[in-house]
């Protein structure tokens, strides 16, 4: 029995010196020590030895049993090792090779008027107010003084949604309406910056979505005059200190009375060329008193305050500034374009 278990101590030890894997390990550890195993065959047959042999059998019998237990944990620990070293280098990263080069990108040139625009209201006393994109019917025409007759409010010229009661706002004057409802009685000096929508062919010159930046102003005592020295300083800093504007009369369901407000040809400087079509002047925004119907909707008694408001469509002023000649150029992300603004 004693060279029994020698030999199966002999088979056990090549063949974990053999192994290849933990796998191939723990089929030598079923095969020798498992409840089949070779060497528990061995103490079933205890039970035909006699008294004095079975303690020297047994003992031998675990101590063959500890020893191939044993080498099987350090050929384990051996075998882990190596395929962790392997696992390593298979994954190590070359600290040698050089960096991927980020690309710089660009703040986008509405974003760039936008930022100037609203800086240049901030440093003369404007607060900045925003609201919702999508409105109610009453803040976007009703309080703005629109006839349920008016053209805007065709579902041709207009997005709505909900059967006609909200839509996409076509314009920022929504954020006065809200602006004067909240702070009535009490004078107003706000900008409304943000996105409107419109349904509109999409041209050089038109889109369907874009950006305005309006201005309102309410309290006592207010003049047109006032209107016009605030829009001819932002003009300047905006384009240059010798720039003009002037204003034509127009109509606008909010504001009476009401102008167009064109600035001196930024390329011929008032002498006229054929960006400006000879006249020397290009409009770039609309303007004038608040409506006293507006006013009274608001929440301001017309008889005691007064007031003028704006609007200037952000693109239009981007496409002056930066001598761009179709607006489709802001919205369709072609990198060459955006470069020039890095």
């Amino acid at each position: 029995m004693t060279d029994k278990i020698n030999q199966i101590k002999q088979i056990a030890l090549e063949h974990i010196k053999q192994a290849a894997d933990s796998k191939a390990l723990d089929d030598i550890r079923v095969r020798f020590l498992g409840k089949k195993g070779e060497l528990t065959d061995l103490l079933k047959t205890l039970g035909t030895m006699s008294k004095e042999e079975r303690p020297k059998f047994g003992a031998l019998v675990n101590e063959t049993k500890t020893f191939i237990e044993n080498y099987l944990q350090q050929q384990l620990d051996t075998l882990k090792q190596a395929e962790m070293n392997k696992k390593l280098e298979s994954e190590k990263i070359d600290v040698t090779l050089p960096g991927r080069i980020h690309r710089r990108g660009a703040i986008h040139p509405v974003k760039l008027v936008l930022d100037q625009m609203e800086s240049i209201f901030l440093g003369m006393g404007f607060t900045i107010a925003q609201g919702p994109e999508i409105e109610t019917d009453f803040n976007n025409f009703k309080a703005m003084n629109f006839q349920d007759d008016h053209p805007a409010r065709d579902a041709q010229d207009t997005f709505y949604i909900e059967n006609g009661k909200t839509l996409f706002r076509t314009h920022t004057s929504p954020v006065q309406a809200r602006t004067m409802q909240l702070n009535a009685p009490n004078p107003i000096r706000v900008i409304c910056p943000g996105r409107v929508f419109r349904r509109d062919d999409i041209d050089a010159t038109h889109h369907v979505q874009f950006h305005q930046v309006e201005g309102l102003l309410v309290d006592k005592d207010v003049k047109l005059s006032d209107l016009k020295g605030i829009l001819l300083e932002f003009v300047q800093k905006m384009f240059g200190a010798d720039m003009k504007i002037r204003l034509r009369p127009s109509f606008f369901p909010f504001t009476e009375p009401s102008a167009e407000v064109d600035v001196s040809c930024i390329f011929c400087h008032g002498d006229g060329c054929s960006f400006c079509k000879q006249s020397g002047w290009i409009e770039v925004l609309g303007a004038g008193c608040v409506h006293p119907n507006v006013l009274r909707l608001g929440g301001y008694d017309p008889e005691v305050f007064s007031g003028w408001a704006f609007g200037i469509g952000v693109e239009r002023i981007a496409l002056l500034k930066y001598g761009i000649n179709d607006i489709r150029y802001l919205t369709e992300g072609d990198v060459r374009f955006l470069e020039q603004f890095r």
